[in-house]
Formats: C-alpha cells, structure tokens, sequence
C-alpha cells in the first residue's frame, strides 16, 4: 500500500492546498484503536476543526473512500489496513464541551463520552451521568446511539451538526437520527462534528457520586485495564450477550493471543500479540459457537474496518 498511499496523499495536498490540518502517507492506525491492533491507512488527515473539514470534503473526489474514526475503542481495524482516506477528528477543534445556563451541553464530535459526563457534573447538569460509563467519543455515540447504566444518547439528544461529502454543513434533529438500539439511521457519508444534548437541573455532589458508582461498577465487572474494544456483541432481543457466551462455554476461550475475557465474556481482549485476524476470528468462533447452543445469532457491535492482511 505504500506507494499508492504517497500518491494518495500527494494527491490531496494538491487538490485541497489550503488544509491546515495534517496528512499522512501509510499512517499506522493500531495505535488509535484501544485493541492496538491494525494496518495501516492508506492516507490519514487530521482536519484543523470544521471549516478544514468542510474544505477538504468539498474538493475531495466522490471516487475516493472516506472512513471516519474517533479513539478507537469499540473498532477493529483489519491487518491489511484500510484503503483511502481516513479522517481522525481530535485536538481543539472537535473537542471541545460547552454547557449552558438552560442545561444543554454542546459537545465536539472527539469529546471523550466520560469527559462530557464530567462537564455536565461540573455544572449540576444531571440526566448525562451515564456517559461516564461509556467507552469513546461523542461522534461514535451518535453513530451507534451509545448507551450504559440505564441510559441512552437518544433520551438527551437535541441536535448534531455534521459536513456531508460535498463540503455541506447539515444539522440533524432527532426525527433525522432514526436512533433505536445501538443504532443511527444517519446517513454514513456524513462526518458528524458536534452534538448539543439536553440535561436537567441536578446537585453536583449527587451527580459526582452517581459518576463514581458507575466507574466502581465498570472497574469491577469489566476488563477495562486490558486491550479491549468493549461490549463485543449487542445484546439480542430478550437476552444478553454475555449470558449466551457464557452458556455455550466460551468464557477463556482463545485464538492466538486474542481471548474472551473471563471477568465478563461480552468482552474480547489482546493479551499481548493478538493480530486481528485473531481477534475478529475469535469473535466469529463465539458467534458459531452461541448458534449451536441456544439458536440465537449474536450481531456485532464492535465496528470492523479494512482489509484482511
């Protein structure tokens, strides 16, 4: 991929020569994902904040691929990397959070979910506590309508703004999301930049303390020390994921260096080596494995990108 990736890059240093956001050639992506497993990119930018965005998208090729990825933590990236261009939103322009005096919190795409919860607390914005227990950025939690604790994205959304592939900036409402269960009927060519969600009126120390309950529980029930990229499966209608692994005995199961954790089995870890490969191959061995013993068909909520090496 290297060559073509330099041809890649060169080719939008070219077309959009205004971009202040970075570019690079055959850019590693493990280090992005919280697996740290992957390819590389065939080309990575990084876009300054939304105008960089909406200026790369608006001179971009519709030829050209576009893949989005935030912190990585519910992704896997395949061994052979991923062809075209990927953007990575960060830094100071998609990361900011905001909260106003009527309760919203207006958050960039690349705000981590727990740093929300946090600004919300800070302001005795209740109702958002449940962000804290949910792995990655705002940008994924619009895309797969996260949830935890009792809580969904959905029951605060108010709005997001986002740029389509031509360079457009669109606003979303809720009717526009078509959220349900880990799911957002957004279309996927549009680049999601923030999100303005709505809380209500709470005491801060009360809001701090449902926070740190939800942490105590993560830590205690889930394998969040290792390489993990969180609830691998969603649950199925009726039942939960982890119960149907447990039941058709994969708890520890092993392929490679990739395992099924054994602290909660909904959850696939890297203990070290693992590839992707071994790692996607282990989750598709448990989807097998839950057919045979209960008949039902576990869907995978971990998003998985690229190519097979």
């Amino acid at each position: 991929m290297t060559a073509a990736a330099a041809s890649l890059a060169e080719d939008l240093r070219a077309l959009a020569p205004a971009l202040r956001g970075r570019v690079s050639a055959n850019a590693p992506l493990a280090p992005f994902t919280w697996f740290r497993v992957g390819g590389p990119a065939e080309a990575l930018v990084s876009p300054a904040d939304e105008d960089d965005l909406a200026y790369l998208l608006e001179r971009l090729p519709p030829t050209i691929p576009v893949t989005v990825i935030g912190v990585g933590s519910n992704l896997i990236v395949r061994d052979g990397g991923v062809r075209g261009l990927v953007v990575r939103l960060g830094g100071k322009g998609f990361g900011a959070v905001e909260t106003s005096p009527d309760c919203r919190v207006i958050a960039g795409a690349a705000a981590l979910d727990a740093q929300v919860a946090r600004a919300a607390a800070e302001a005795g914005v209740a109702g958002l506590a449940f962000l804290r227990g949910v792995p990655g950025s705002i940008g994924g939690a619009l895309r797969m309508n996260a949830g935890a604790h009792g809580g969904e994205l959905r029951e605060v959304f108010v709005k997001a703004r986002a740029i389509d592939r031509a360079g457009q900036v669109r606003v979303f409402g809720p009717a526009d999301m078509g959220f349900a269960y880990r799911h957002s009927a957004a279309p996927e060519g549009v680049i999601f930049t923030r999100a303005t969600l709505q809380g209500r009126p709470g005491d801060r120390a009360a809001i701090v303390d449902e926070m740190e309950r939800i942490t105590a529980a993560r830590e205690a029930s889930q394998p969040i020390r290792d390489k993990t990229g969180g609830s691998t499966f969603k649950n199925p209608p009726g039942h939960k994921a982890w119960q149907l692994i447990d039941a058709a005995g994969c708890r520890g199961l092993v392929v490679g260096d990739a395992q099924v954790s054994t602290l909660h089995c909904n959850f696939l870890i890297n203990r070290g080596a693992a590839t992707a490969a071994d790692i996607e191959a282990l989750g598709e061995d448990v989807r097998r494995r839950v057919k045979a013993a209960s008949g039902v068909e576990l869907e995978w909520e971990i998003k998985r990108l690229g190519e097979a090496k």
